[in-house]
């Protein structure tokens, strides 16, 4: 009986001792409002988008992991289920929506409590990473520099200097559509021209003044119609807008609908004006259009800037370091959601592209897989 009752003891204290490991901070995100479920994300059956090369394989980071006590750096499996991660997507109508969702899926998977909340992109994923309305958002990266550093649609406030990232994503590709009766070739030819340039403040105006201002031109030079793209194209379907900017992966739904249905034309970003946009704005990149992305039997010149996974600056290193296991031991999960995500949302990308600071917990797992010394 008393070896029975020795035993017992030894048994006791022993998973007392194993209950007490990691003690992560608590994210205290509380779920927004008004999100969508977690698993909503539903593929848009994209096709390539002629973007940055793919890996051609889903590499996994985490992928060997139950989980990520494993690794040293990340949480415990009880410690993880206790966290709740908001994620910031965007419009339903756009690609972040989908994407957005499917990285809740696979944060759920990993054993988050998770939510996908459709937002206005890239403006108001800002917003909500720096009042802690979700733990993680994605956000073009022209539009986060400018936050950061107080500068053109910031500017005069203060900078957002608890802006931090996580992760590359996907390029966007600012496309300038019209169609063929407006007569528009050109950036030049808007002048005088109702012009579509996004709602205001969002990662799209802000893509539409940078590239007029490029070109030497601003608002003065036309009617700017604050409209989310997908609105914007409806107007010009009825007479009432001459060309729409369009932030986005390749190909855009939306467009394509336009192409199928009007004589649609991509205009060029090119020239010395798409030379002084990249050379005054690093994070935008000279790029082409592939042919037949749309109904464009040519390339057309263009630019693109990346998006990138911000993540709230007062997580723990532990909770990020843990969240990037995650996202990579379920990376198929993202990759199936759209094929912009399939080509370009890969752990073989790495990280060289991102301007903004890294989040503590995602510098030291991006080291630990070799893409930082």
């Amino acid at each position: 009986m008393k070896r029975i009752l020795a035993l017992t003891l030894a048994l006791c204290m022993a998973l007392s001792l194993a209950a007490c490991g990691g003690g992560s901070s608590s994210s205290g995100g509380a779920a927004s409002s008004g999100a969508s479920s977690a698993g909503g994300a539903a593929s848009s059956g994209a096709s390539s988008t002629g973007g940055a090369a793919s890996s051609g394989a889903a590499s996994s980071a985490g992928g060997s992991q139950a989980s990520g006590e494993a690794s040293g750096h990340g949480l415990t499996a009880e410690e993880r289920a206790n966290e709740f991660v908001t994620v910031g997507t965007g419009p339903t109508s756009g690609v972040y929506f989908p994407v957005g969702g499917a990285f809740a899926t696979a944060l759920q998977d990993y054993g988050y409590n998770t939510s996908a909340e459709a937002t206005n992109a890239s403006g108001q994923n800002i917003t909500n990473i720096l009042n802690g309305d979700a733990e993680i958002a994605i956000a073009m990266q022209d539009s986060v520099m400018q936050a950061y550093t107080a500068t053109g649609a910031y500017e005069g406030q203060e900078a957002a200097t608890g802006l931090k990232a996580m992760m590359r994503l996907w390029p966007n590709y600012v496309q300038l559509v019209t169609v063929e009766s407006t007569g528009i070739k050109s950036v030049s030819d808007l002048k005088g021209k109702r012009v579509g340039v996004g709602a205001a403040n969002s990662g799209v105006e802000i893509n539409a003044r940078m590239i007029l201002e490029a070109y030497g031109m601003s608002y003065d030079d036309i009617t700017e119609d604050y409209l989310a793209y997908g609105e914007a194209i409806e107007a010009m379907k009825n007479g009432q807008c001459d060309a729409v900017f369009v932030t986005s992966g390749l190909p855009n739904a939306t467009v394509m609908e336009l192409s199928n249905q009007y004589d649609m034309v991509l205009v060029p970003i090119d020239g010395e004006g798409r030379d002084k946009l990249t050379s005054e704005n690093p994070y935008y990149a000279a790029s082409t259009i592939p042919a037949n992305t749309y109904n464009n039997t040519e390339d057309v010149e263009g630019v693109f800037v990346y998006n990138i996974m911000l993540v709230r600056e007062d997580l723990s290193n532990e909770m990020v370091y843990d969240m990037l296991e995650g996202i990579f031991a379920n990376i198929d999960t993202i990759k199936a959601s759209h094929n912009t995500a399939d080509e370009n949302i890969d752990i073989t990308f790495g990280v060289s592209d991102i301007q903004l600071p890294l989040h503590p917990g995602a510098e030291q797992f991006w080291k630990d897989q070799g893409y930082i010394d």
